[in-house]
């Protein structure tokens, strides 16, 4: 019986970049800054969330143009469109907690269920889950679409556990680094299949990286170290940056043909 996660064979390029350990890096950090560059903008910018949230939206909109306009994986359109996408995941939420007042276990369940429908409708039109043939545009708009859900749905249940269960940042973080850590376990020791596992992972580094994120930016009185939403995402935007950079030159290193004897 062949496994709804297969990967149909396929030549084209892929659009999307290995996981590797450095993917997980930066994902990361990216999830970490998307909690952090929210809360800049929304509050030390006074934008505001409804006029950041139009605003990160339309800048988001304009990136994913430019990511399906590529043929493959290129790390700056690939990287920029994470880090933008996950900055809206958390305002998406914000705002349903904020401006609607929707309960975030409300909020967790409705992500939730949305992010299982995306699964079984891209299943049910691609045959296949496997983020290596992401190779054309409606298979990469359904990838963006899960992982927009992804972010979300970790803002939720992040500040869930951190904040309405009373579980403080550094211990949701912790906690949910144990969970990650539990689905390595099951990949590496009883086989869990790679893409189930791949998945499961995203969707947990999520409230992961939002919980150091708030640990990081917050100040002590609310639970947080107090390095300022400021610092924290200018740090962590120089180190995505830095690693961007170094996956270009790595990736144009390793394309480059042999040289002719």
């Amino acid at each position: 019986m062949t496994s709804p996660f297969t990967a149909p064979v396929s030549s084209a390029p892929n659009r999307v970049p290995k996981v590797t350990v450095d993917f997980w890096l930066i994902k990361l950090m990216a999830v970490t800054m998307g909690e952090t560059a929210a809360d800049y903008l929304a509050v030390n910018m006074g934008l505001g969330l409804t006029a950041t949230s139009l605003l990160m939206a339309a800048v988001l909109a304009v990136m994913l143009l430019v990511q399906f306009r590529q043929q493959r994986y290129v790390p700056w359109s690939y990287w920029s469109a994470v880090v933008l996408i996950s900055v809206v995941g958390t305002l998406v939420t914000d705002n349903l907690t904020d401006n609607f007042g929707v309960p975030l276990e409300t909020s967790t369940i409705l992500f939730t269920v949305a992010l299982v429908a995306t699964f079984a409708v891209w299943h049910a039109m691609e045959r296949s889950l496997s983020i290596h043939t992401i190779d054309n545009v409606r298979r990469e708009a359904w990838y963006w679409l899960a992982i927009l859900f992804t972010f979300a749905l970790g803002t939720a249940a992040g500040d869930l556990v951190a904040e309405r269960f009373a579980f403080g940042y550094l211990t949701t973080g912790i906690l949910f680094a144990g969970v990650i850590g539990l689905i390595a376990f099951c990949y590496y020791t009883f086989e869990l299949n790679g893409i189930a596992a791949f998945w499961l992972a995203y969707i947990f580094t999520r409230p992961l990286g939002a919980s150091f994120g708030d640990l990081l930016s917050q100040p002590a009185e609310y639970g947080g170290l107090g390095f300022g939403t400021t610092l924290t995402s200018l740090l962590f935007l120089a180190a995505i940056a830095a690693l961007v950079i170094y996956m270009t030159v790595t990736r144009s290193t390793h394309d480059k043909p042999a040289p002719s004897r």
